[in-house]
């Protein structure tokens, strides 16, 4: 039985030097943040945003602690395509050229669909999946002129795999995989290079704050590990998938999980 003890941090390796990095959702203490951290750390120059503006700010500040300056910051409400154009106009006039886009922005719930509104499935469509296609169409409009770049998007195990109460959610993610392998075609010709995350349980404070303990502790049981992941171990993969050590992947979705049915 493997121990349920995280490993140690992994040391960076320059896989992103001298790259602009786009991370949407990326204040708080999820996914997001940890991966703009670990791009920061592999050498990037990282633009962030988030639609909450204090903690924007916050995370901005965390990430200039670690010596590479300030990184740009941009409220962006993933919603509004105004907001989608306002962030690459303003990533690329602060910091030139954006190499590689993360789209992290998601939103779950939770509602049995017998019950579920009209309103409740909208929200979790409209950020989870309508927000990745509107980044991903901006991102690929600014790369294919130029011939290069890199789309990481973030979906879920849960777009694989049934789960009460999360229609919306799971139909979001299914989504974002399915506008993963189709884009990536589209964008394959010219040189921009389109994968996908499917994380399963990456536990943070937030998750813990808002979610009951025995469902948490549920899914944890059925993990060949035993713990959930940490959020940087999610980022790990989606700095791979950034960087040059995946030229021929595009299209992909990588299943960041120890559990299996």
């Amino acid at each position: 039985m493997a121990a349920a003890t995280p490993p140690e941090y992994v040391p960076a390796h320059g896989l992103l030097n001298d790259k602009h990095v786009v991370v949407t959702a990326a204040a708080g203490t999820g996914i997001g943040f940890a991966v703009a951290k670990r791009c920061v750390e592999e050498g990037a120059t990282v633009t962030i945003s988030d639609i909450h503006e204090r903690r924007l700010t916050e995370a901005a500040d965390r990430l200039a602690e670690l010596g590479s300056g300030r990184p740009h910051t941009v409220l962006c409400n993933v919603t509004s395509e105004d907001d989608i154009t306002n962030l690459f106009d303003s990533a690329v006039s602060e910091v030139g050229n954006i190499d590689v886009l993360i789209n992290n922005a998601g939103l779950g719930g939770e509602a049995n669909l017998v019950d579920m509104t009209d309103e409740q499935w909208h929200v979790v469509l409209d950020v989870t999946l309508t927000g990745t296609m509107r980044a991903t169409r901006a991102a690929m409009r600014h790369m294919m002129p130029l011939g290069k770049g890199v789309i990481v998007n973030n979906a879920s195990v849960i777009g694989w795999r049934a789960q009460a109460g999360q229609s919306h959610y799971a139909a979001a993610k299914a989504g974002v995989m399915a506008l993963t392998r189709c884009s990536a075609i589209e964008a394959a010709e010219a040189g921009v290079r389109i994968n996908c995350v499917s994380p399963s349980l990456a536990m943070h404070p937030f998750l813990e704050k808002v979610s009951n303990q025995d469902f948490l502790d549920s899914l944890v049981e059925k993990e060949a590990f035993k713990r959930s992941a940490e959020p940087w171990e999610i980022a790990n993969v989606m700095v791979f998938l950034a960087s040059d050590y995946s030229t021929y992947m595009t299209g992909e979705v990588i299943s960041v999980s120890s559990q299996h049915p």
